[in-house]
């Protein structure tokens, strides 16, 4: 397979997991198809056109040949400078990469992360809350990532990979898809009825015994072992943390309990004041679930040697 052909396979998956549906995903597509067709001329040279088939902006092909064959992935949560080098390095001793791969987005797809949380505010309509309610909360968040974003020197690791000529991928939002989808349909298939069984859930996975060796693991950060689990959220896609002002919302619509990868020490404290469990499943864990059943799925397309670093750890399911 090609480098064009890993980012199709990877942009179709994320689709087919997103937990919005076929018909919101298009509606995304839509909308920007009709916000590049009111551009001019001189607007349209700077317009993203990736984002007309591609509704991940975090998700891209940062540096290589599109036609590059591949066989051979380093793949790690997080690619900076130092992996990239470690990179090189291999490859001097005879061990090379086709394709470095990054599970967190850099260069124009960190620059984009804010345009994929539209996907939160379409998972907040789904679950209950109004719609001009779930678009002005979320709208204030997006524009405060955006903010933060923007003035980050994002492209340090694309242009290390430029001038090392290796091959640089990150796939985001559609491998946290995949470990969104995967565990809300193990709660709604398991049921567990308290948050140590939902905890003793997640322990059955190797991402989480792994992480828990590493003292990272699942953990209860609001509420007691006993406590009754409800009506679940999992709370993991979206580009990144959502507005801390929702919870009052998903309170009132039944949520009890929330399972996320990360919550910062404002968004725990607006939780925490409504009454609402949860569940931190841990960050660097869910990202290796998603990201392992993201590559099961690249290969049933062809064969790879996939090597892990950067707190990767490939599983096989």
């Amino acid at each position: 397979m090609t480098l064009k052909d890993i980012y199709e396979v990877f942009i179709q998956a994320g689709m087919k997991a997103d937990l919005r549906g076929p018909k919101q995903v298009q509606k995304y597509l839509l909308d920007k198809k009709n916000q590049y067709k009111k551009l001019d001329a001189a607007s349209r040279k700077f317009f993203d056109k990736e984002v007309l088939k591609n509704p991940y902006a975090d998700s891209r092909i940062l540096h290589g040949d599109p036609k590059k064959p591949v066989k051979r992935v380093l793949v790690g949560i997080d690619i900076d400078v130092g992996e990239l080098l470690l990179a090189d390095q291999l490859a001097q001793r005879g061990k090379g990469f086709d394709l470095v791969l990054s599970h967190h987005p850099k260069g124009v797809a960190l620059a984009g992360l804010h345009d994929v949380m539209s996907l939160q505010t379409d998972l907040l309509v789904n679950l209950g809350v109004k719609d001009d309610i779930a678009r002005d909360l979320m709208g204030q968040r997006v524009a405060e990532v955006a903010r933060g974003v923007h003035s980050s020197n994002h492209n340090r690791a694309v242009d290390a990979a430029k001038l090392l000529n290796i091959s640089l991928m990150c796939c985001h939002t559609p491998a946290d898809n995949h470990v969104a989808r995967y565990l809300q349909k193990l709660v709604n298939t398991m049921k567990p009825n308290t948050l140590k069984r939902l905890v003793s859930l997640l322990m059955k996975e190797p991402e989480y015994q792994y992480a828990a060796l590493q003292k990272a693991g699942p953990q209860i950060i609001i509420g007691k072992e006993n406590d009754k689990v409800g009506r679940v959220f999992v709370d993991m896609t979206g580009g990144t943390e959502g507005s801390k002002n929702v919870f009052p919302r998903m309170s009132q619509i039944g949520i009890q309990t929330l399972l996320g990868m990360h919550y910062s020490q404002a968004h725990f404290q607006k939780i925490k004041c409504e009454h609402i469990s949860v569940v931190n499943a841990g960050h660097i864990a869910s990202d290796n679930l998603g990201m392992n059943l993201m590559l099961d799925r690249l290969v049933t397309k062809g064969k790879f040697e996939i090597v892990a670093c950067s707190g990767f750890r490939r599983v096989k399911r």
